[in-house]
């Protein structure tokens, strides 16, 4: 008697570049689960009908990348306190009873990368934000939880910056974290960490941000990767700070998701030294 397979994709446009069927493959080896995961590029116009299509056909659960994160939070029937606060979605699955489940394993991916494998505490550190778009939106919630002292987010639109701080400001008030938002002014002396939010580092773009932000035991992270370090990267290491871009994150955010389906937590630190490894890069430059 075979055993029935269970069914999940990532869904995006552009798709084909995703590491996710490979890190879910890993994922799914290490832990015994018995699945197939595939790539599926939907229509800019066509995400709901693809979602729904792979589910006819027996699909179990999905991530979901550009451009249709907030799609997805609108077809979710239900969504999760995470997603809720950022108002997208990145994971769904399938329940028993047929309806979607929307979930944003984000911002608990950048949490887990930064203290489980660079091995940085958050608990009473200041912060500094990059970005107050999706990507910023969307880590907000699990960097409060992390219990900080301090997050100033920086926009090149201070306006944008300061509505998503007042939009969180009773649940930093909340967990005593203060937190404040517009433009680079507002930042002042040095950070334990500085996170780049913003799509820059896609077309090689520096973020505004003051220099003197950075000191020699700050952590410069970039939540894009590629084949090198970004330009963040490179212009935080020239200022004295240590460095990371954001695989670990896209591991550490795919092992929630799969928790989030199956129940079942792997070891997410071998996949990506794995991932590394098979990238050629350091897991810190």
């Amino acid at each position: 008697m075979s055993l029935i397979v269970e069914r999940y994709a990532v869904i995006g446009n552009p798709v084909q570049h995703s590491q996710s069927p490979w890190i879910h493959a890993r994922f799914a080896a290490q832990t015994g689960e018995n699945l197939c995961y595939t790539r599926l590029c939907a229509p800019f116009d066509g995400f709901a009908e693809t979602v729904r299509d792979f589910v006819a056909r027996g699909g179990c659960g999905c991530n979901i990348t550009v451009p249709f994160k907030l799609d997805a939070y609108a077809l979710a029937d239900t969504v999760s306190p995470r997603a809720a606060a950022a108002g997208a979605v990145n994971t769904l699955r399938v329940n028993a009873d047929g309806f979607l489940y929307g979930d944003n394993t984000d911002g608990v991916g950048l949490v887990r990368d930064i203290e489980g494998n660079l091995g940085v505490a958050l608990a009473g550190r200041r912060v500094l934000l990059l970005g107050a778009g999706g990507a910023a939106r969307g880590v907000l919630l699990p960097l409060l939880q992390a219990k900080l002292g301090e997050i100033v987010m920086v926009n090149r639109t201070a306006e944008r910056a300061a509505e998503l701080a007042h939009h969180f400001a009773q649940l930093a008030a909340e967990v005593g974290c203060q937190l404040i938002g517009g433009g680079e002014a507002v930042a002042r002396g040095v950070f334990d960490v500085v996170i780049n939010a913003t799509a820059g580092s896609l077309a090689g773009e520096l973020p505004i941000f003051d220099a003197r932000a950075l000191g020699t035991n700050t952590l410069a992270y970039d939540m894009m990767y590629g084949s090198q370090p970004t330009v963040f990267m490179h212009y935080a290491q020239r200022h004295g700070a240590f460095t990371a871009d954001g695989l670990g994150m896209l591991v550490e955010q795919a092992a929630e998701a799969f928790f989030v389906w199956r129940g079942v937590r792997p070891e997410s630190a071998l996949v990506l030294a794995e991932l590394r490894a098979l990238l050629g890069r350091k897991c810190i430059d």
